[in-house]
Order: structure tokens, then sequence, then C-alpha cells
């Protein structure tokens, strides 16, 4: 019956499982994630050689002009060492880690989760899977706001792939499209985007995609060259967020 049972456990039938359990499910960018992993035997004793969390995002990728759906690795953490677990034994392994502050902000169609994985010697890796809620860190958040006070709505937010003139740490970027819906912009820009280069705890690095509103047939000529748009890079730190409503007024209206 043992060898049976060893049998079937390496096949996945009767072996050990696991079960992540986390502290919230909600997170700001760059906050501590802290929960416990459970892990509950099966019909067999079995070896774990590592338990992994891994944590993913989702973002769009173009292939052969199709866009589809892709999932990227942020950051993977290794939460044990090697250890059996017995037969209907349960083991809890508590961890804690720091979320990257570069993790997507979770708007639109963009997910974040942990996964999580049991490395069995000889069986099937069990697997688990906890989505989260990410929301901006206190740079971008302040960003936000303050794009927000000059007129714009986010009209669309998307992680995308990212062109080799973008790439950083990750194949993808995030990009938040705005369009001026009141206050001194609004007739005078079509679109503001705003892509996170980098960021860190102490600042952020954007680009600002400034969308000029086409006027004549001048306008609508520059804008089918995609010369009425122009590009600004910038990077804010926590010294510039009490005058930051202000130089980023005057930096979109130089521009537009």
């Amino acid at each position: 019956m043992s060898f049976f049972n060893k049998m079937l456990a390496s096949i996945g039938i009767g072996a050990a499982k696991v079960d992540t359990k986390l502290e919230k499910s909600s997170y700001t960018a760059g906050e501590q994630i802290r929960g416990e992993v459970e892990i509950y035997g099966g019909n067999v004793e079995q070896q774990i050689d590592a338990i992994y969390l891994t944590l993913y995002t989702t973002y769009i990728k173009e292939i052969d002009d199709n866009k589809i759906t892709a999932k990227a690795p942020i950051e993977k953490y290794k939460v044990s060492e090697p250890f059996t677990i017995g037969v209907n034994e349960t083991k809890i392994i508590p961890f804690s880690f720091t979320i990257p502050v570069e993790v997507p902000i979770t708007v639109g169609r963009t997910q974040v989760w942990v996964a999580t994985e049991l490395d069995i010697r000889s069986g099937v890796d069990s697997q688990d899977k906890d989505y989260i809620e990410i929301r901006p860190s206190k740079i971008a958040a302040k960003i936000f706001d303050e794009i927000s006070a000059l007129g714009f709505r986010l009209r669309q937010a998307e992680c995308e792939q990212a062109s080799y003139k973008y790439r950083r740490n990750y194949p993808f970027i995030q990009e938040f499209e705005f369009v001026p819906v009141g206050g001194a912009f609004r007739g005078r820009l079509d679109e503001l985007e705003i892509m996170f280069m980098s960021q860190s705890e102490s600042s952020a690095e954007i680009i600002m995609q400034i969308d000029r509103k086409a006027r004549g047939f001048g306008g609508f000529l520059a804008e089918a060259l995609d010369a009425d748009e122009t590009h600004v890079r910038m990077t804010i730190t926590q010294q510039d967020l009490h005058n930051l409503g202000e130089t980023l007024r005057q930096t979109i209206a130089r521009y537009s």
C-alpha cells in the first residue's frame, strides 16, 4: 500500500498541498507583506526542497500583430529550507517581504498576485495563487493628485510591453492616459500620458507625453506626423512634493 501511495503522490494524487494566507489583500507599493504558508501532508511522507513565493503581474504583449495578456515575475522569494512533511501533518511557515516600489498599480486590467510553489522532490509541485490590490506609492499618489487638481481625468491605464527604448528592470511599462476635462488645459491638449520609468522610496523618474490639440490644417498635419507630441522626462524627489503642482503646471504649459 505504501508503494502504491508513493506512486500516486508522484503524479500529484494524495500528495502534499499548500495554501498561503496573507495578512491582508490590499497594499501600497513598497509596503511589507506578511503571511503564513500552510503545508498539508498527504498520504505519504514527502521531502520538500523549498517553498518559493513569486510576485507576478499581467501586461499586454504584441505577437504577430495580435495583443495577448502575458504574465511577468517581479520578484521571487525563498521562504524555507528543505524539510519533511509527514502523513496528514500540517506545518505553518510565517514569512514577510517588501513589495518593490516599482510594482504596477492594479488599475484597469492589470492584476498582481502572489504565487506559491511547493517544490516537492520526486513529485508534482503544489501551487497556490493569491491576488492582491496594489495602491500607488506616496510619490506616485502625489503626482496623480496634482494632475487631477490641474483638471485632468484618468481615461485609461495599461501595463504594456516596453520598447527597448524604455525597458529597465522589467519587460513592461505602465502607462496612465489622462484627458483634460476642466482647468486651463481643456481645449489646449488632447491628452497627457505619464509613464513611470523607475521608482524608489525617495524619487520617481517619469516621462510625460504631452499631446497638443490640432488647430487648423497645420495642426492636423502635425498630428499626422506626431509632431504635436512632446516627451518630457522628469525626476521627482520627496523634496519636490511641496511644490509639485506648480512644477507640473509650468511644465505642461510650456509644451501646450
